[in-house]
């Protein structure tokens, strides 16, 4: 059992490094990240010229903890995306790299991306 959990881990692992190596490459850019748990969702832009998170929303942050947008959902995801592009708005940030990690782009990964271009991000 434990070797199929390592083996797993390690699937995932390269998959995510096989979508971030291309990504990585273009360092003139922000790189917006997601995230997504079992209960939770959360999205960060990164600049990977310093290596340092610029900013990040979450399902858990103090301003969605006693709303409805506080546990995964694609509503959720919308309501993040929008608050990323706001945020990267106030930061004068236009255009980003979209990094979806090992997750496939459907449901809540494309919900949160086509909320964030609907805010004005361009990627």
């Amino acid at each position: 059992m434990e070797k199929s959990i390592i083996k797993r881990n390690k699937i995932r692992k390269s998959r995510a490094m096989r979508v971030r190596k291309a990504l990585k490459r273009n360092l003139t850019k922000p790189r917006l990240s997601v995230l997504k748990t079992n209960k939770h969702i959360f999205a960060q832009i990164i600049d990977d010229s310093t290596g340092t998170s610029l900013f990040g929303v979450g399902t858990r942050s103090k301003a969605l903890k006693d709303t409805e947008f506080n546990k995964k959902s694609k509503k959720a995801a919308a309501h993040i995306g929008a608050l990323i592009a706001a945020s990267a708005k106030e930061r004068k940030i236009q255009s980003i790299i979209f990094d979806r990690g090992r997750y496939k782009y459907h449901g809540i990964i494309a919900e949160l991306a086509e909320a964030a271009r609907s805010g004005g991000l361009k990627f």
